[in-house]
């Protein structure tokens, strides 16, 4: 088999035919601006965050002044309990984080598209997808290509058994395994628990049934060809995603 081309299988796992893959996964592999663009991603996802406005200065105080030998910080009218100052227990903070920072980061708009054709051009290379942790048969070459019948599994079940036929589901098992509880204040902000990335599913369209089926497998991800960037391509910045196209989704990446 060429180099360039790579089998197309069954839901059952059968081999049906040797397809081309199209030019962009012959693209020039450029970690740098892969990492770059994926950072710049992440950063303009964040959400402003700060306190509120009037957060720790909610209270009734005035100072004693100098010349009793305590602190001259303020204190509650209605006690002698120090208030409002950073060190004082429910004062204010002494340097928050401001809402009104910018946390976006800039890229050029050709640097996020060769990104993109280069973390494509990565999946390409079984080294890589290795490398990075995934799970697969020997002689599976990638990126994988299934046939457009992949598409319409609408069971979990169904999609299971399809990519244990095909050879990933090793990778399914170190995503459900690896599953583990966050550290940090996350676990008290619905994101308790955190998992390993498997398998990406691209399909040709957004309405397909796979993307019902999918959705309960662990660290699968499932997207359409038009939503493809370099972050589901190279999660964290790190190339080499173990991906499987279906075949009508192959076709319309050659007209990229």
């Amino acid at each position: 088999m060429a180099k360039n081309n790579v089998n197309v299988y069954s839901i059952k796992g059968d081999v049906v035919r040797n397809v081309e893959l199209p030019s962009v996964f012959e693209s020039e592999y450029r970690p740098d601006l892969i990492r770059r663009a994926t950072v710049a991603e992440q950063a303009n996802k964040r959400q402003p965050y700060g306190p509120s406005p009037g957060a720790g200065m909610r209270h009734s105080v005035s100072t004693w002044g100098k010349g009793r030998g305590v602190a001259r910080v303020q204190r509650l009218s209605q006690g002698s309990k120090g208030a409002e100052s950073p060190n004082n227990v429910g004062g204010r903070r002494a340097f928050p984080p401001r809402p009104e920072k910018d946390l976006s980061k800039k890229i050029n708009r050709k640097e996020r598209a060769k990104a993109r054709t280069s973390a494509l051009a990565a999946l390409a290379d079984v080294e890589l997808v290795r490398d990075r942790g995934h799970l697969f048969d020997e002689g599976l070459a990638t990126p994988i290509v299934v046939e457009d019948e992949f598409e319409d599994l609408a069971t979990t079940v169904a999609v299971y058994e399809a990519l244990d036929n095909i050879g990933v589901s090793a990778d399914l098992e170190r995503a459900k395994n690896g599953q583990k509880i966050r550290a940090g204040r996350g676990k008290m902000r619905s994101r308790k628990y955190k998992g390993k990335r498997s398998v990406l599913l691209v399909v040709s369209a957004k309405e397909v049934p796979l993307f019902k089926g999918a959705n309960n497998l662990p660290g699968v991800e499932i997207v359409s060809l038009e939503g493809l960037n370099t972050g589901v391509l190279a999660p964290g910045g790190l190339p080499g995603r173990l991906t499987i196209f279906s075949e009508s989704a192959l076709k319309k990446l050659g007209e990229w």
